[in-house]
């Protein structure tokens, strides 16, 4: 997990319809900067439904919701679509910013150990600054927690 007060690292990412996102366009405004393992997996889906739910409130704090995994664009719409998702999902095929975020380790379930993304959520302020971490993420209660901190 990167340390509060850093730079938060660039990214030049497609969104689901292919769109190229930079940290920089997001500058002047906070930024929930959340990274997932899969989409349309019960946990995921929990996170991304609470901050769609809560998105409204988001936007009247002044902050965008971003959400990054390394599923295709092609899957990132089908999530949107399903889940009505109104915020930016951008797709790390390549691992280059989950790895710049520090989000890649390796994790146990049910005994099998992987590589894999570690649910972590960062808030970055207007001048790009990293000011919260957090690496352990209940999905459920991660968008209400995170709204609470802008």
């Amino acid at each position: 997990m990167l340390e509060i007060g850093t730079k938060a690292p660039a990214f030049s990412l497609p969104d689901q319809d292919g769109a190229i996102h930079t940290l920089e366009e997001y500058q002047g405004k906070k930024v929930i900067l959340y990274f997932y393992p899969k989409d349309n997996t019960p946990g995921c889906t929990k996170q991304a439904c609470g901050f769609a739910e809560r998105y409204p409130q988001f936007a009247e704090k002044g902050a965008v919701v971003i959400g990054i995994s390394k599923d295709s664009v092609a899957s990132h719409k089908k999530f949107e679509q399903t889940y009505s998702l109104p915020f930016t999902i951008l797709s790390d095929t390549e691992l280059t910013t989950i790895k710049a975020y520090d989000v890649w380790h390796e994790k146990k379930n049910y005994g099998k150990v992987s590589m894999g993304v570690v649910r972590t959520t960062y808030l970055i302020d207007e001048e790009g600054v990293i000011v919260r971490a957090n690496d352990k993420v209940k999905a459920a209660e991660d968008p209400e927690k995170m709204l609470g901190e802008i």
